[in-house]
């Protein structure tokens, strides 16, 4: 049967002649039915309604009263979330740029227990000036471009106000994996330095293993780059783009994976959009909360994420990222491989690490800023790599020291007699 009204599809003239044709018996009640296009039972309400008066028998439907009008309490409501909406987006340093009237939906539902149409919310947005006509943005590659889990994970971070209810600005780092589009880490912090990103590799590498290669942009934590690094501390103008591996790179070498440098914003597409998903809700959702801690955030975006990997249907892959991930595994499409360390002596400490090289001097010591350290078993006038880490003591850095390979042993020194050092 046909989902369109009848006065859509027929003139009152056919509907006249067919049932005059089946009152006159000429055909039956079901070939009627069937070429009005009706079910049985609105087939002869029809046929009462002409049986009853056949002079003013009409098809046009007719409707009687204002069906669709909503409460003044539901009119009020409306406008009052897109006002909010609207103060979150004129605030610049909240990453918010559109109203989402959906989010508007919901919170009608959970705040008001008032339940109206997405089409009557947009039609109140855009009769008191809540609506932003969309502008066509560049166009860039939406497909999935890697065939396996682990070929390329995707790194980013991003610097907002997360609460209009917060005054400072947090980081947002995440990693995303290309194929299956699951975030393999999040965190908001307050600083960004190359620890915090060292961090995040640790975490992604001790859960999930080493993927293939790392993508990034091009700031300088993840790659030199001549001229625009030239002054960097003992860094001399002699070296090219890349000829200096800063150290997070460092940590991606030892690890044998590539770095990857996205050359514009629009390659980073990918990690962006599940970006703006997670920078809409986390801002709607400190809103709606009052969250004023960075603890808080914390445990919004944590939600999210959750909601993110294993609830939200991704619009490229057309599929829940855990399950792709998960698909992948049993499916044997992984490029991911086992985290190891393969020195004697070798700690985790050792890879996710801050690192220096200094020369032995002939007293066996070394210079950091001014502060000697003493080497034990260290070659005198042989360069020495330092591995620095958090301890476990708030304050104190452990300093592992190898040199050709060999551990030489360890210390712990307060942070604040290593200014060079930043965690």
């Amino acid at each position: 049967m046909s989902s369109q009204q009848i006065h859509k599809r027929l003139v009152k003239e056919q509907v006249v002649t067919i049932l005059e044709n089946y009152l006159a018996k000429e055909i039956s009640a079901k070939e009627a039915w069937e070429s009005l296009g009706l079910k049985k039972s609105r087939f002869f309400v029809l046929v009462a309604k002409y049986k009853d008066d056949s002079i003013d028998f009409d098809i046009e439907y007719k409707r009687i009263g204002a069906t669709r009008k909503i409460s003044e309490a539901a009119e009020k409501a409306i406008l009052v979330e897109l006002a909010a909406e609207r103060k979150l987006i004129d605030d610049k340093d909240i990453p918010i740029r559109n109203y989402n009237y959906s989010a508007v939906k919901d919170l009608l539902a959970e705040k008001h227990d008032i339940g109206v149409a997405l089409s009557t919310i947009i039609n109140r947005a855009k009769n008191n000036d809540f609506y932003i006509k969309r502008i066509a943005g560049r166009i860039h590659d939406r497909e999935v471009l890697t065939n396996l889990i682990g070929e390329m994970l995707q790194h980013d971070s991003s610097l907002h106000r997360w609460s209009p209810y917060m005054t400072d600005k947090l980081y947002l780092i995440t990693t995303i994996d290309d194929y299956s589009r699951l975030i393999l880490y999040a965190a908001l912090v307050e600083q960004e330095n190359v620890w915090a990103h060292i961090c995040a590799l640790k975490s992604v590498f001790l859960q999930y293993s080493c993927p293939l290669k790392y993508y990034s942009d091009q700031h300088s934590i993840f790659r030199f780059v001549k001229d625009r690094d030239k002054n960097r501390p003992c860094n001399i103008y002699t070296k090219f783009t890349d000829d200096v591996d800063p150290q997070w790179k460092q940590v991606l070498n030892e690890c044998q994976v590539t770095a990857v440098y996205a050359l514009s914003p629009q390659a980073k597409g990918k990690v962006e959009r599940p970006y703006r998903w997670l920078q809409d809700r986390i801002v709607r959702t400190a809103a709606k909360e009052q969250i004023r801690t960075i603890e808080g955030l914390r445990r919004v975006l944590s939600g999210l994420v959750h909601t993110y990997n294993t609830k939200w249907v991704h619009s490229t892959t057309k599929e829940i990222p855990i399950i792709r991930f998960e698909n992948a595994i049993r499916e044997n499409k992984s490029l991911f491989k086992p985290f190891m360390l393969n020195k004697t002596n070798q700690t985790v400490d050792d890879i996710f690490c801050l690192r220096l090289k200094r020369m032995v001097d002939s007293y066996r010591k070394v210079s950091v800023d001014g502060f000697e350290f003493r080497v034990p078993n260290g070659i005198p006038r042989q360069t020495v790599d330092l591995k620095i880490a958090p301890a476990a003591k708030n304050g104190l850095v452990r300093v592992r020291f190898w040199q050709a390979n060999i551990f030489l042993g360890e210390v712990l020194e307060k942070l604040e007699n290593l200014p060079i050092v930043r965690f």
